[in-house]
């Protein structure tokens, strides 16, 4: 080793500890910068999921939550969820079609520790999220198109509010049998909506059944039957409409959290159908297929937007699963349903794009 380097290392003057002190400098500071920076990158990531989880909240708020409170709820869900400084609700349009596009942003201005030293109190840590939801189904019509059977039932549309715990009826379809005596049975069917304590009929279809010698010139419109004596039945079913333009029973069900189906029929087995229990649901019938056994059915799922869904029941006389395809042998309560989609507060359909 050269004479000056070990004189150097053998120095006790104390010239080597300010030179020491000095090369430590930029070595701490790298050290405490990359400690300041794991830490704002540890902030942003806490920070974006409790803007998303806020975000996809405000999705869910009743639908005429003005934007100020949507604001509130936003910056309310953010801090719930462990976000740190202000989230903003940068826009939230609602389209004509009923979808919904928010968008919102969060900033922190998060306290260093090591990078004081370099005069950088503060670095600022910021998110964005974006959030679109499809419409969901806000209205439902029912209209009946043939009931049969001899047994009488009933057909009832629940729907339990958000917030709430107990279903309420929405609607009823009331059926009883003409008492003819033709194989399948016809009679008259009373569809009503249910406002609380207020029933209101908003379609009758009245079947009347006769015995014929022959079939021939009969409209196409007429039900015929043959019984295995040989005997000829025709049933006319007439529609009436309250008031006489009227589309169906009109059910509201924006604000509805669940919705389900219940048919009651006291003298089949089982007497109650639900459209929510997997013990009987594989008795409705929805556009001509049999729902599965063993499945719970969404009503929202099962109503299109825009369109209309038939539907059936088979009312218990019969073992399920009967066919796949829906026919007049295996099914007995026949009915359409038509959809209207808008901005909703369901969570149903709501994703995160950012």
């Amino acid at each position: 080793m050269p004479l000056s380097a070990r004189k150097f290392l053998k120095s006790v003057s104390g010239s080597f500890a300010p030179l020491l002190a000095i090369l430590l400098i930029p070595m701490v500071a790298a050290l405490g910068f990359s400690i300041d920076y794991t830490s704002a990158v540890s902030t942003r990531a806490s920070m974006q999921n409790a803007l998303d989880a806020a975000s996809l909240s405000i999705t869910t708020l009743a639908t005429d939550t003005s934007l100020a409170d949507r604001q509130v709820k936003l910056q309310e869900a953010y801090l719930a969820n462990g976000g740190q400084g202000t989230a903003k609700l940068d826009s939230f349009v609602v389209a004509t079609d009923g979808a919904a596009s928010i968008k919102a942003s969060a900033g922190f201005a998060m306290p260093t520790n090591f990078m004081q030293i370099a005069r950088i109190n503060t670095v600022q840590v910021g998110v964005a999220s974006a959030v679109t939801k499809r419409p969901a189904l806000v209205q439902a019509t029912f209209k009946v198109t043939k009931v049969s059977g001899w047994w009488g039932k009933t057909m009832t549309l629940y729907g339990t509010k958000f917030g709430d715990t107990v279903a309420n009826k929405l609607m009823k379809i009331t059926y009883t049998y003409n008492g003819y005596g033709d194989p399948k049975g016809y009679g008259t069917a009373t569809v009503s909506t249910i406002n609380g304590a207020t029933i209101t009929m908003v379609q009758q279809q009245v079947c009347t059944t006769t015995t014929v010698l022959s079939f021939y010139g009969l409209p196409s419109t007429t039900i015929i039957q043959t019984d295995s004596y040989g005997r000829k039945y025709v049933t006319t079913c007439v529609n009436t409409m309250y008031p006489a333009t009227g589309a169906g029973a009109v059910i509201d069900v924006s604000q509805m959290d669940q919705l389900y189906l219940q048919m009651d029929v006291p003298s089949g087995n089982p007497t109650v159908l639900k459209s929510n229990d997997p013990a009987t649901s594989n008795r409705l019938y929805a556009n001509g297929v049999e729902i599965a056994s063993g499945q719970t059915v969404d009503i929202f799922t099962l109503v299109p937007c825009g369109q209309t869904s038939t539907q059936a029941w088979e009312d218990g006389g019969s073992s399920v699963p009967t066919s796949p395809t829906i026919t007049d042998s295996n099914a007995d309560f026949f009915y359409t349903v038509t959809g209207k989609c808008a901005f909703n507060q369901r969570a149903s359909e709501t994703l995160l794009t950012q």
